[in-house]
């Protein structure tokens, strides 16, 4: 790989400068600047197990940020203790203006939270859900009313206000639960994992619907996945593995800094694929039968692959790389290899 540099905790990317400078940029104080959420080394500990590790967030107002990661890597885990509903065992973190240690009773004021399990009553229909939910927040009647109708309108829920939850699909049921979660009008939302199980038209309505709703009421949102299509939306993204940020950035800086070309080479034995090419093309990634080489040669064609290719080789294909590939750098590449 050409041009490589180390970019957050130490992992080879080849890219610009820039995203590099951008990664290792000092941390503002918590709470300075324009900044939704901020977090500055927190961690949780339980016994031996870290959870989470000297993480470090800053998160514009108005901003849809991504955190992505494979299961048990700290994301659900930073989300409650950004929410005030887990103790960090280090660090500070401030939301919205407040901090999450003394004062969780404001930073719940002026979130919205909305889990990987539905928080609905499958017995009561979109309506009751919705006014059972105020009554929490304690809006008063006439302001309930009117954000509920809101609401139904911008979720496509109009026509089923009087439906019972139970007999909604599964796409109406997790836009119901996004509209509960942001009933009181908070200034950032918590989304864990909001699209597991829908198929991908709900999944793509969703995020229409997280669109409009930062562009009507500059919503701050926070949301987890490990649907690598999704995070793509987002205007910034950060990867953990076993509880740290190990890269961050916007999705196009990510992608553009793995270089100008991911090279796939198809063989029945890759480990021996990726030895004899290594010279040629950097370290290359093995997924499966598959290695990857990233390539910063805008001008590489495969003809120049394939005077190093041998009669171990099935296929070869060139194309430009995407988030996915970021991902498989990251977090099953030089990530594994170095941490």
């Amino acid at each position: 790989m050409v041009g490589s540099a180390r970019i957050g905790t130490g992992i080879p990317v080849a890219g610009p400068k820039a995203v590099e400078r951008q990664m290792l940029e000092p941390w503002p104080e918590v709470g300075s600047g324009p900044f939704a959420v901020v977090a500055e080394n927190l961690s949780k500990r339980y016994a031996n197990i870290v959870a989470v590790d000297r993480i470090n967030l800053r998160i514009p107002e108005g901003q849809i940020f991504g955190l992505i990661g494979p299961n048990g890597s700290g994301k659900t885990t930073t989300i409650h203790m950004l929410a005030g509903l887990m103790r960090p065992t280090g660090g500070v973190a401030k939301v919205a203006g407040y901090d999450v240690h003394k004062q969780p009773v404001a930073v719940r004021r002026n979130i919205g939270l909305v889990f990987q399990e539905p928080a609905l009553d499958r017995n009561l229909t979109v309506q009751e859900n919705l006014e059972f939910a105020g009554a929490l927040h304690k809006m008063a009647p006439r302001l309930l009313n009117e954000r509920i109708s809101e609401l139904l309108r911008l979720f496509g829920l109009e026509n089923h206000r009087d439906v019972t939850v139970g007999k909604l699909s599964g796409g109406m049921r997790r836009a119901l639960d996004v509209a509960r979660g942001v009933l009181h009008r908070p200034r950032v939302l918590f989304l864990d994992e909001p699209t597991v199980g829908l198929d991908p038209t709900n999944r793509e309505s969703l995020w229409q619907f997280l669109q409009r709703l930062r562009q009507e009421e500059n919503i701050t949102v926070l949301v987890t996945t490990h649907y690598l299509e999704e995070a793509k939306a987002c205007d910034r993204v950060a990867f953990l593995k076993r509880g740290r940020v190990i890269c961050q950035g916007t999705p196009g800086e990510l992608v553009a800094s793995l270089g100008s070309y991911v090279l796939e080479v198809e063989g029945a034995h890759p480990e021996t694929i990726a030895k004899h090419l290594e010279s040629c093309f950097g370290r290359g990634l093995t997924i499966g039968t598959k290695v990857l080489f990233a390539i910063n040669d805008e001008n590489f064609t495969l003809d120049q692959a394939a005077r190093q290719l041998n009669r171990d080789v099935q296929a070869t294909h060139l194309r430009r790389p995407n988030l996915q590939d970021v991902y498989w750098w990251l977090i099953h590449g030089y990530a594994d290899k170095e941490s």
